[in-house]
This record gives structure tokens, C-alpha cells and sequence, in this order.
């Protein structure tokens, strides 16, 4: 009888140790978790104190526009050009791609079924099953594949269309990009890295353009402020004479740096994607969009 009560004593304290061990291994992770997030928080809001300082009579809100958010000659211009904004066509040739039926019978809606509702806002987001940084572009050939597609080449075409379709359903919707865990913040971290490394002959670093001399003229272009910089994509732009993706001109930047460009829809360019769409937080999707 007294060693049924001594097993039964044992039992009894494995269980509790073991529940105290979840305990404390979650009460661990909701502090790295927490940790995690107010690292991000500090991040953003000395990216934005940056801008309010260097361009302090503009509204934090007003860099969804790009350069034409701090060059007024330049605004007047670009309000001009909405007007009859150079995109119009990509942007309804996207949504009838998008409503193309697969062989299978079945299309994108089957993908995003709350397009309509808008969802741009909500990308990239890190998926927790495969580890990986997600965009609207990767998400658009995820879908290909999974029925039976052959993938769309990334940077401009239908799939740039499409995207900016997307885009364009979702205008007024305010960015929220999520940080669901540990590798997530990683992913984050590499694609903060990314931003401030110098890079090719030039020796430049994304930074160096669009934040330290953000406004100034390069040649014969004014530099844009990195914030809010995903918030108009896809863009069309004037020296391409078509409708690019975010991708697109991440390589375009690589090669005026004189660095060799990578691979669209990459991790290194996902992950740059998913830090550069944190930084503008909360900021109002305006896309797609033309610029210079």
C-alpha cells in the first residue's frame, strides 16, 4: 500500500514538473515574442522621426506619395498624370486575368477570395509552416501552381498586372504586417540588414538614398524617402515605359549601384520587402502608381 501511495506521489510530481516545465518554456517565449515586437516598434518609430525631422513640414501620411510627397513643381506634374494614370489599362487587364478560369475550373478567387475586400494591405506575411516571407507576387504563382499553372515571370506583365489589380482594390485599406514568432523576426532582421549594407562598385547602401539623402538630386533624379515606398507598388514608371513590381526596381537600384541584381522574388529581396513594408506600418495602400 505505501509504495502504491510513493508511485502515486512520483506520478503526481512528474506531472506537475512537467507542466511547470510548459509553463515557464511558454511564459519564455511570450517574452522573446514581446521582445521581439518592441524592437520592431523602436524601429519604426525612429525610421518615421527621421522623415518628421528631415521633411518636418510634411504629414507622416503624405510619403504613401513618394518623392512627389516632399517636390511640390513635381506633384503638380504627377496630379496631372493620374488623371489619366498610365496604369488604367494594366490595372483592368489585371482584373480580367484574374478572372480567367484554370483547366481544373477553377481560378484566383479560389486563391483570395476577399480580394474585393481588399488584401494587399496584409502582404508580405510570414508563413509559420514553411518559414518564408510571402508576397502578393509569390502568392499569385502559389496559386498557379497549386492548380496546375505554369508560374508568371516575376517583375512586369500579367503578373505585374494582376498584382496591381490587387493593388488597386485594396487602395485605402492601412498596411498591417504581422510578426507571428521567432523566425519571422529573422526574417525581418535580414531584410533590415539588406537595407543599411553597402553594396557594388558604388558602394552604396539602400539606406544611403532613400534615408541620409533622401531629397537630395542624383544626377538628374531626386531621391525618394524609403517610407511608404511599398504602399504605391506595383508602379509604372516613365524609363520603363510599363508597370514593375517592388522587385523590379529593387534590381533596377542594384544595378545603378553597379551591384549584380538578384533574383526576383528571392528570400534576400522578400525579406528586404518584408522589413521596408513594416517600416511604413499603418500607412494608407495607394497602389498602383506611376513615377518618374
Amino acid at each position: 500500500m505505501n509504495l502504491i501511495k510513493t508511485n502515486k506521489f512520483h506520478w503526481l510530481a512528474g506531472i506537475a514538473t512537467l507542466l511547470l516545465s510548459v509553463s515557464v518554456h511558454s511564459q519564455n517565449n511570450e517574452n522573446k515574442q514581446s521582445s521581439f515586437q518592441e524592437n520592431v516598434k523602436e524601429d519604426i518609430q525612429e525610421f518615421r522621426d527621421f522623415y518628421s525631422k528631415k521633411f518636418s513640414n510634411i504629414d507622416i501620411n503624405e510619403f504613401k506619395d513618394g518623392v512627389y510627397a516632399i517636390d511640390a513643381k513635381s506633384r503638380e506634374q504627377w496630379l496631372e498624370i493620374e488623371e489619366f494614370a498610365p496604369y488604367e489599362i494594366s490595372v483592368e487587364e489585371g482584373e480580367e486575368a484574374f478572372g480567367e478560369t484554370f483547366a481544373n475550373g477553377k481560378s484566383y478567387i479560389d486563391c483570395f477570395p476577399k480580394v474585393e475586400d481588399g488584401i494587399r494591405q496584409n502582404y508580405p506575411y510570414f508563413n509559420t509552416e514553411t518559414n518564408q516571407v510571402i508576397t502578393v507576387e509569390l502568392a499569385i504563382n502559389q496559386c498557379r501552381k497549386t492548380n496546375n499553372e505554369k508560374p508568371l515571370a516575376f517583375g512586369n506583365g500579367t503578373l505585374a498586372d494582376i498584382s496591381a489589380y490587387i493593388s488597386f482594390a485594396s487602395r485605402g485599406q492601412l498596411l498591417d504586417i504581422k510578426l507571428p514568432n521567432e523566425k519571422a523576426y529573422d526574417a525581418y532582421m535580414a531584410g533590415k540588414k539588406f537595407f543599411y549594407s553597402k553594396r557594388g562598385q558604388l558602394n552604396f547602401a539602400c539606406a544611403d538614398c532613400h534615408l541620409q539623402i533622401a531629397g537630395s538630386m542624383l544626377r538628374a533624379d531626386l531621391l525618394s524617402p524609403a517610407l511608404g515606398h511599398p504602399t504605391a507598388m506595383p508602379v509604372y514608371r516613365s524609363n520603363w515605359g510599363e508597370l514593375g513590381t517592388l522587385h523590379t526596381r529593387y534590381a533596377e537600384c542594384n544595378k545603378n549601384v553597379r551591384a549584380q541584381p538578384l533574383e526576383l522574388q528571392g528570400e534576400d529581396y522578400r525579406n528586404l520587402e518584408y522589413f521596408q513594408t513594416m517600416m511604413s506600418q499603418g500607412m494608407e495602400v495607394n497602389g498602383p502608381s506611376s513615377r518618374k
